[in-house]
């Protein structure tokens, strides 16, 4: 056939899961995947809305498909992810071009959509509704961009209207894969030489729970941490307020779950958490801080922070980088406010200025990264195994690769390694968001 598809994803871990899943579809079908995306057969825009800028990139990215299917008619354009689910038909009335549009709930139906749509000669098609139904499990191939990382989700959706949020609204009420399904999907991966997974869900602490399993993610992590081949399991991502002591403790225990709890704490205030609707306050965050610690001295703890919530006052801010100094993040991604029409914060008065959220984010990025980087001194000296990921992109003669909590490793290359084998290195110099080293005979 000769046919070619290309796909251009932008957002989170989920969308890269979900690409991979319209990817293999399409490998199925017969396309091969092409870099060239403006002679491609079928065109993949997986996206995001989560910010506003991302937005405006998407719209930008969309409006330039419309040169394209002029020059190239027979081409399929689709729009998946969560702005299609966000904005339905009417992405199709404003941008004629696109020839589907392809919600959340749908991603592994795609094959048997774009046959209806080719079938049909080519009629624009929506199929963005039914956000409540669980998406059948996946039996296509995978075009997996990583040989020895694989993402899996283990549910889909999010109950916690955080109040900046447009999650909820655009990937629907929370629902989780059955355990037995997510065990076999590693497993025929682990026979493929697949040695890390990374268990994705909004809130993966919740897993189960729709169910009515009690500790369904304690659960799901000893099944996977028990099977052959598995080497390190991430996951992503942990909502504070549902993270249990079980989890801590079935972490704390095994053999292959990496000791990097990430918990997004997003303000160090209580007054802004509860605006934010997020449910704990500072003292209960705390708690479960001293809870990993307890149980993992060794954890690495990363967070997520927003500065310039609508109300936030200078006492507040002050709260968050007290927080930074307290807890002693190993790493934080910070981001400034950004309004989602469609959530309530995006109405909340008291809304701050720009020039005062981009002053802000200057200061907690100038502590966190004095953090970060003494963090990073307490590794000198240590041997630690690490992960290769492949030779450094700014220096070939150079290995990269991650610690078992997530540290970013580089260091000369002495033999060949393939991507996924364990190497042990001896840290030797640390930097604010790396740490070099020499590996060990």
């Amino acid at each position: 056939m000769n046919k070619t598809y290309a796909i251009i994803n932008y957002g989170c871990q989920m969308n890269e899961s979900d690409s991979e899943h319209y990817a293999g579809q399409l490998l199925d079908l017969g396309y091969k995947a092409s870099e060239d995306y403006e002679h491609a057969d079928v065109v993949v825009i997986n996206t995001c809305c989560v910010r506003e800028n991302a937005e405006k990139k998407i719209l930008g990215k969309v409006g330039e498909m419309k040169r394209l299917k002029r020059e190239n008619p027979d081409m399929v354009l689709c729009v998946a992810g969560c702005m299609a689910q966000e904005w339905g038909k009417d992405l199709q009335k404003k941008y004629p071009q696109v020839d589907l549009v392809l919600g959340t709930a749908h991603v592994n139906n795609f094959s048997s959509i774009l046959q209806n749509h080719l079938a049909g000669h080519g009629s624009a098609e929506s199929v963005y509704d039914d956000l409540a139904i669980m998406p059948r499990e996946f039996e296509g191939s995978f075009v997996r961009k990583s040989s020895f990382a694989a993402w899996v989700p283990i549910m889909y959706g999010c109950n916690n209207f955080c109040t900046y949020c447009i999650v909820p609204y655009v990937r629907g009420r929370e629902r989780s894969r059955g355990a037995e399904a997510i065990c076999h999907e590693i497993e025929k991966a682990v026979a493929l030489g697949y040695k890390e997974f990374t268990l994705l869900g909004q809130n993966v602490n919740s897993y189960g729970k729709d169910r009515g399993e009690e500790e369904g993610f304690s659960k799901l992590l000893k099944l996977v941490n028990a099977i052959p081949g598995v080497e390190r399991i991430r996951y992503m991502t942990s909502h504070p307020r549902d993270m249990s002591e079980a989890v801590v403790r079935t972490i704390a225990e095994s053999q292959h779950i990496c000791k990097n709890f990430h918990i997004p704490v997003q303000s160090g205030s209580s007054r802004i958490m509860k605006a934010m609707n997020r449910g704990y306050d500072r003292e209960r965050y705390l708690k479960l801080v001293d809870t990993i610690r307890r149980f993992v001295p060794d954890a690495v703890i990363t967070t997520d922070l927003i500065v310039g919530f609508p109300g936030e006052t200078e006492k507040d801010f002050e709260d968050t980088l007290d927080l930074l100094r307290t807890v002693e993040y190993d790493d934080a991604f910070t981001f400034i406010y950004s309004p989602r029409k469609g959530t309530p914060a995006a109405s909340f008065e008291a809304q701050i200025p720009d020039e005062v959220k981009h002053e802000r984010l200057d200061r907690l990025m100038a502590l966190q990264n004095e953090i970060c980087l003494e963090r990073n001194k307490r590794l000198v000296g240590k041997t630690l195994a690490v992960m290769v990921e492949g030779p450094s992109k700014s220096n070939p003669a150079m290995l990269s690769g991650r610690t078992d909590g997530n540290d970013l490793v580089l260091w000369p290359k002495i033999r060949d390694h393939a991507p996924g084998d364990l190497v042990n290195v001896k840290m030797e110099r640390a930097q604010t968001w790396l740490i070099r080293g020499k590996e060990e005979a």
